[in-house]
Formats: structure tokens, sequence, C-alpha cells
């Protein structure tokens, strides 16, 4: 654990920096960092003492740091670290701000008057929210998070194919159903009561990081508490920034990181996206004998048949053109996808097409 200093070669990578977040994003250097989790304190604002319906006193968050003296002196503490945040992320950086309906909608204009352009509001559901035991509003079920880039035009990094994996082959949606952190995650005091009062699950990092980063980029903290952010991004192959004024959060984050060991295999926790990957014309797999002039493809319903041609178009029936071309103009469709249209059973059994890319690339992929 250290303190930053105001010199822009000094770089603290995986360190838990001690003191004000704003003054410390201000000593780093401008657009340094990959990505930003924020978790800050929410104001929530609450009034008197909350007990259970057999009147245990409910661990909520007391703590001095939570408290501002007005909405207005939370929204210049808001504007302030959120400035110190657009100045350090990089052009193609993201930021992930998370909150509750205290705060998030504040954070949330505050970001948009910064220049900040807003990708997407996720909703994470909490599956084991605490009940509303007054009985007097709706239990509070989720917290929002905004993800935000640096700007309208930037170009910044999203694991689309990593998020449609992780989701069992389906297009990850913005509603994220996480339980609460609990259990052996759930970190604890010397008196046993939690250790932070609002311990983010590293299942909700895990999914944040993963989206919008690659191994090694460095992910910043400014609010770090125990350590959540910076485990998840160890874990992952990712570096990290932590910024703490708690002596007692900095001292439990310390020793939970230090029980973390480094990735051994990057490529386990690598997101490959496809505009990453080495492009592969059809006429790459006729050159290469993977289909041969005359092969007939079809389509999964073998409704229509197109045959290979040499300089790699086909031709159908009625139609010449390319795999796209034609399999859109069989089916009267304004455009078709025809690496996973069109299928062949030239090893035997039927296949799309697009195995045999996957096969090329990986071929090309080797010798090089």
């Amino acid at each position: 654990m250290s303190k930053a200093k105001k010199n822009p070669d000094i770089f603290p990578v995986n360190q838990i920096l001690a003191g004000d977040c704003v003054e410390i994003m201000r000593g780093l250097p401008e657009k340094s960092v990959d990505m930003i989790f924020a978790d800050p304190p929410y104001n929530l604002q609450l009034g008197g003492e909350l007990h259970r319906p057999n009147n245990s006193r409910v661990d909520g968050v007391e703590e001095h740091w939570d408290k501002f003296d007005s909405l207005a002196a939370y929204d210049r503490f808001t504007h302030n670290w959120l400035a110190a945040a657009h100045r350090i992320l990089k052009d193609e950086g993201t930021i992930w701000v998370i909150g509750s309906y205290h705060n998030i909608f504040r954070v949330g204009s505050a970001l948009q008057d910064l220049g900040f352009w807003v990708l997407n509001d996720v909703v994470w559901v909490k599956t084991n929210p605490m009940p509303n035991f007054r009985g007097t509003r709706f239990t509070n079920a989720h917290e929002t998070l905004i993800w935000c880039s640096r700007g309208k035009d930037a170009r910044y990094t999203f694991n689309y194919q990593a998020m449609k994996a992780l989701n069992d082959d389906l297009q990850m949606r913005s509603d994220w159903l996480i339980p609460l952190c609990g259990g052996p995650e759930r970190l604890r005091g010397e008196d046993g009561g939690k250790a932070h009062p609002t311990q983010k699950p590293e299942a909700l990092l895990h999914r944040v990081i993963m989206a919008s980063t690659q191994p090694g980029a460095v992910v910043l903290d400014p609010f770090f508490g125990t350590g959540t952010t910076g485990a998840v991004a160890r874990k992952l192959g990712r570096n990290f920034i932590g910024i703490e004024r708690e002596v007692e959060y900095r001292r439990i984050a310390g020793k939970r990181l230090a029980a973390i060991s480094d990735v051994v295999d990057l490529e386990l926790v690598d997101a490959p996206a496809k505009r990453r990957e080495t492009r592969i014309p059809f006429g790459w797999v006729v050159e290469h004998g993977l289909l041969r002039p005359g092969d007939i493809l079809f389509d999964p319903g073998k409704r229509w048949t197109a045959k290979v041609r040499a300089d790699g178009s086909i031709i159908s029936a009625q139609h010449r053109g390319s795999i796209h071309q034609v399999g859109a103009a069989v089916q009267g469709a304004p455009s078709c996808n025809g690496w996973t249209f069109w299928m062949t059973d030239r090893f035997g059994t039927p296949a799309p097409i697009d195995l045999l890319r996957q096969r090329l690339r990986a071929e090309l992929g080797a010798g090089r």
C-alpha cells in the first residue's frame, strides 16, 4: 500500500493507494487506464434504525463515508471524482458506475455533463434481496450500473462474443440475475460482522471486467473497499489500481489480494473478438482444397442447393455470386450470412461451411 505522488512517470499498477480518490487520480498520468469501476457512496439518507420482525437490528450502511450534508454537496463530490476519472481514462476506455435509486440518477446526470457517452444501463437483479421489513415500499431488489465510453465517438472495447459465450451462446441482456455477496465470499471483521456493508459479488465484477477489457489491461477502482475489483482483475489476468481512504478496508483488501496467484495461461482469460480473427474469404476454402469446384452446398432444410465454382463464387438454379449474395437471393432476404446458411456433406455428414473456415483459420494461424 502506498500514496500516489504527483509525478507522471510513476504508475502504481497492482497497488492499493491510500488517500482521497480525487487527489490521487489527479496525480496519475492522463489517459492511462483502460477501465474504471466505481462503487461510490450512495448517500442513502436513511432515517433511524431498521429492525426485522423479530426485533433484531438490520446491519445497514451507517458509515461516515456515506453521509453528506446536502444533495448539493453530494453533487459536488460526484462531479469532482468523475472529472478526475475522465482525465485518466484512455480514449478507448470505459467507465462503470454502480448505484441505487438514492444516487444513480444524479450520477448519470454528472456523467453526461462531463462528456461521457452512455452505452448501457445494466440492472443488477438481486436474486436474494433484503425484504422491506416495514412494508411501506416495494422490496428494493436491484441496483443500476451505468456503462459509458469516454465520449460520443470513442472506439471502446466490448467483448460481445465472450458475453455471448458466458450466457450459454445467447446474446447477453442488460438485466443480470446475480445473488448478493454471501457465504464464504462475504468478508467478516474480527467481531463477525460484515467487513464492508456494500461488498459486491465477484460474479458481478467478473462480467464487467470480461465485457470491457483484455488481459493486461489496467482497471482502476477509486472506491476500492475490501478489494473485489482488484481480486477479480487479478484472477482474470488484468492489472488493477485501488484507491481507498479507510485503513481497515485497505488491510483487508491487501490480505485478500495476497492470497491470489497470478494467471499462468493468459489465453484462458482472453476474450477474443471476431473482428480480431484472421479474415478468411470463401475462395481460400476452395484454394486449399477443403471444397472443390462442383461440390454441392445446401441449406439446413435442403430447400435450395448451389454448386461451388473455382473462383470462390457459387451458382444456384437462378443466381450466381458470393455465398452471402446467393444465400440472400434464394430466400428473398435483404442479407444472409452464407457461412452459417450453407452446409456441405463433403466429409460424410452435413455440416455448416463455417467449420471449414474455422479449420483453415486454425491452420493458417499455426503456420505463422
